[in-house]
């Protein structure tokens, strides 16, 4: 199977969300993103079924894609729009999720409520799963990890077959970088996203990420990052 460098969650596309703003930044993220040897990025921006309607993000997000396409093509990378669907009571029966996955497959990048969960929302999700269809990847998992209370209901979420985005960034973090490791060795962790919305704040960084595992696992873990992102979009 070929391997690519893949970037699972960026917010790279201009002027749809509080990523980038506008095509020149959205071109220096790809150059850093680029030098760093991300070979593909998955344009995921945010999508909250509070805030909006699935028709007027996909026409926002189409906009966008429509700007970036002409210096897109300068580029040695590829771009896949998905969206990064915030989670929400009912969304296991709602419409049309099948257009916010990730381009050509079922899977879904949902963001779980920053807050502590409840019985109910492992519920929604495994609905999602078992009868719905779809491959569930959660993004960036770490950021749920200290919320009070929510210890048992992370592990009850990665009792199901779900897969887990970690945000690069996170791993530079001492205090976090120890368990995030052990995530990966574990096989609880599978691909890396850099989450990135602008060119200073939170820029394109995964290859900070992939370097502190390669440092702490050897070269095999980046291997199969690669292997298993490429299975994950069926390339």
């Amino acid at each position: 199977m070929e391997m690519r460098v893949i970037d699972f969650h960026s917010h790279i596309l201009p002027g749809i969300d509080d990523g980038s703003r506008n095509i020149d930044t959205s071109c220096g993220m790809l150059e850093m993103a680029v030098e760093q040897g991300v070979e593909m990025m998955l344009a995921t921006p945010h999508f909250y079924a509070s805030r909006d309607r699935i028709e007027h993000f996909l026409e926002k997000r189409e906009r966008a894609e429509s700007a970036l396409a002409e210096r897109l093509s300068r580029y040695p990378i590829k771009l896949r729009h998905g969206a990064e669907v915030a989670f929400f009571r009912g969304i296991s029966r709602a419409e049309k999720l099948d257009s916010l996955t990730i381009e050509g497959t079922d899977l879904l990048l949902l963001e779980m409520p920053f807050m502590p969960w409840e019985t109910a929302d492992i519920e929604e999700v495994e609905t999602l799963i078992e009868k719905r269809g779809y491959r569930i990847l959660l993004a960036h998992l770490e950021r749920y990890m200290d919320l009070p209370g929510n210890k048992h209901r992370i592990e009850e979420l990665l009792e199901l077959p779900v897969y887990v985005q970690i945000n690069a960034e996170s791993l530079t973090d001492w205090r976090k970088r120890g368990r995030l490791v052990r995530m990966f060795r574990d096989g609880q962790a599978h691909v890396l996203g850099s989450d990135c919305h602008s060119l200073h704040r939170r820029p394109p960084n995964l290859a900070d990420g992939r370097a502190v595992l390669e440092k702490k696992l050897g070269r095999g873990i980046l291997d199969k990052i690669d292997s298993d992102s490429c299975a994950l979009l069926g390339i």
